[in-house]
């Protein structure tokens, strides 16, 4: 049951970043399939939280990461490993 709750369709995330100089690579259709790759720096960390219980934003200077992930599925209540399938 575990395994199903992390599966979650659909997950999304987003980057912001203060400028484009702080971009390293961002390729789209590099030749292996559908892969897409983004890169950059959004600098020294300036704080991480959950926001509104369902994101994990990572805050730099430079730069936010968003990413669609619970406070519970990233720090798990029990000792026992968990894995996506």
């Amino acid at each position: 049951m575990e395994t199903r709750k992390l599966a979650k369709v659909n997950r999304s995330f987003s980057i912001e970043l203060k400028s484009r100089s702080s971009l390293k690579t961002a390729i789209v259709g590099n030749g292996q399939g559908d892969r897409v790759t983004i890169e950059g720096r959004i600098g020294a960390l300036k704080r991480i939280e959950f926001v509104e219980g369902t994101i994990l934003e990572i805050v730099g200077t430079g730069g936010v990461l968003r990413v669609d992930l619970s406070r519970d599925e990233l720090m798990p209540q029990s000792s026992t490993p968990r894995r996506v399938s």
